[in-house]
């Protein structure tokens, strides 16, 4: 009888499972279904206005959609439930949701189904900047030893800046919760029926580790009086790790998803962490850049190493005995929406669809033709903020050397190159650090679809970039996770060495394009430092209106 392991990867905008053979490697059945709410960005559910770098979610999402990728992949695949030995479970973080005793989510409740703050904050909400801001501020004031871990500077992304701007602008919320919880970890708590904590989501976004656990009570006493007792409260210390099973479906849950009731279910992983064993990264200096709506750039070593800026390291964060490094840019593919939602003529999406052919195509084939720098045109790819190296939501996206003669493609060619150059800026940060990259990998949809973005980052970075087996490495990754347990392989590390799927396709650098980003990548550097200085007024005055 062939075993199977479930992946479960729960994206920005919808969720994908896997159905994989876990001897051979095949994948058996795929699924997706998108979100029914979507992301609530600028309306709430009522049609109220929301306030500027807000990101919600409904949970209600996760779960239909969840149960729908599950039923489709069991239906397709003909597999009996019997035959599935394991799930694995990825999710974006930090993406949080206050609940109740039992899970449910508050904002299922009547009492707050009509707060925003009941509902889920995504990884994206960046409306609790001025929070994170007075995190940091404490953290450096006290000198707390924990901050080093996180380049210096704690992301409003995290778990705490959400939780104390819920404290701040829902206190009721605050009080009625019993616990913040990752939704990855919500959805490993709802298949299992029991609440665990992945190290994976604690140690990258909730600033805990396995030798000192949270910060102390007196900091968070300090931060804000309310928050005194927080830990071990409403924020659990029930944290493992990703080798230990997290639980086995509960009878209810396999009622419902056509699953085998006692089915070893895996700790959550980050989705984009999820990815590297799907690639076979199981030793020190491989990098993953996983380049989506957002991206992630993860590494593993074999020591621990305080990176400025960066997102931070955790033992044992995806390998055992290894500490696993993160950093990331919270814009790319969402740059280039915003530009061709935008900012696209209508002669261009008009001769799109008569080439039969979508914008982005479109406007890759034009970009295609043009040089580094075509136009002389320079941006900075903070449309959403900075992740690395500046860890400031508040950050915001330049062009520079825009005229009457700029093209829609020249603009779209320097949106992709500034991506280029904000991965080159978190490479150069690790290596001036002492971490040593000795092969770049890259996976997710743009890395799998758009050839031109790819030739600009290995000509941008001078290195050659090889590319995932799989257009779902994150689901796959999760899946191997899932197949480690009794009945399956013996830890992620076996599986990863076991079943990675690596493609045969690289991207090598053009060494003449290779020399004119070079130029154009020093001048990026410039140009950064000018905007993410604090002491430029002018800066700080349009930050201000925003």
């Amino acid at each position: 009888m062939s075993k199977y392991s479930l992946g479960l990867d729960f994206g920005t905008l919808s969720v994908r499972a896997i159905l994989l053979d876990s001897e051979s490697g095949e994948i058996k059945a795929t699924s997706v279904s998108e979100y029914a709410h979507g992301i609530m960005s600028t309306t709430f559910l009522d049609g109220s206005p929301l306030p500027d770098a807000t990101a919600l979610q409904h949970p209600r999402d996760y779960l239909e959609s969840m149960l729908a990728v599950i039923g489709e992949c069991l239906s397709s695949s003909g597999v009996a439930p019997e035959c599935i030995t394991g799930i694995g479970v990825d999710f974006t973080a930090s993406t949080i949701l206050p609940v109740l005793e039992d899970g449910t989510p508050l904002c299922f409740t009547k009492e707050f189904e009509n707060e925003p703050h009941a509902y889920v904050k995504l990884w994206k909400h960046h409306a609790a900047q001025a929070e994170a801001d007075a995190i940091n501020a404490l953290a450096k004031r006290t000198e707390a030893p924990w901050l080093d871990r996180y380049g210096g500077t704690i992301s409003c992304e995290f778990l705490f800046p959400k939780v104390l701007e819920i404290l701040n602008k829902a206190p009721a919320v605050y009080d009625r919760t019993f616990r913040f919880i990752e939704a990855g970890d919500w959805i490993v708590w709802m298949l299992t029926g029991k609440e665990t904590h992945s190290v994976c989501t604690t140690g990258f976004k909730a600033m805990w580790n396995e030798e000192s656990g949270y910060p102390d009570d007196a900091f968070f006493t300090a931060l804000h009086p309310a928050l005194h007792g927080i830990i071990g409260t409403k924020i659990s210390t029930e944290v493992i790790k990703l080798s230990q099973r997290a639980g086995t479906v509960t009878k209810e849950m396999a009622a419902q998803t056509g699953l085998l009731e006692g089915t070893p279910v895996a700790p959550a992983f980050i989705d984009a962490h999820a990815a590297l064993p799907a690639l076979g990264i199981t030793q020190a200096g491989e990098l993953l850049m996983i380049i989506g709506t957002s991206s992630c750039h993860i590494l593993l070593g074999d020591k621990k190493t305080n990176v400025p800026g960066i997102s931070g390291y955790v033992k044992d964060g995806i390998i055992d005995g290894l500490y696993a490094f993160e950093a990331g840019q919270t814009s790319v593919g969402d740059s280039f929406e915003w530009f061709v939602s935008n900012c696209l003529p209508a002669a261009y999406a008009e001769d799109a669809r008569e080439q039969g052919i979508n914008v982005h195509k479109y406007l890759r084939k034009k970009a295609s033709l043009l040089p580094p720098g075509a136009g002389g045109l320079l941006a900075l790819d903070w449309f959403n903020g900075n992740r690395t190296p500046y860890v400031n939501g508040d950050l915001s996206g330049v062009i520079l050397g825009l005229n009457l003669n700029t093209r829609p493609e020249q603009i779209y060619r320097a949106l992709i190159e500034s991506t280029a150059y904000g991965t080159k800026r978190i490479l150069d940060l690790y290596e001036q650090n002492g971490i040593v990259i000795d092969k770049i990998y890259a996976a997710g949809g743009i890395a799998e679809k758009d050839e031109m973005l790819m030739q600009i980052y290995a000509d941008v970075l001078g290195r050659e970039i090889r590319l995932s087996g799989t257009a779902q490495a994150c689901a796959y990754g999760s899946a191997l996770l899932g197949a480690v347990n009794e009945n399956g392989f013996p830890s992620l590390a076996d599986a990863a060495c076991k079943l990675k799927q690596i493609s045969a396709r690289s991207y090598q650098p053009n060494p003449q394009n290779t020399k004119a980003y070079a130029k154009l990548y020093r001048e990026y550097v410039v140009l950064s430092e000018f905007f993410a200085n604090s002491e430029n007024k002018t800066m700080t005055f349009l930050r201000e209106l925003k």
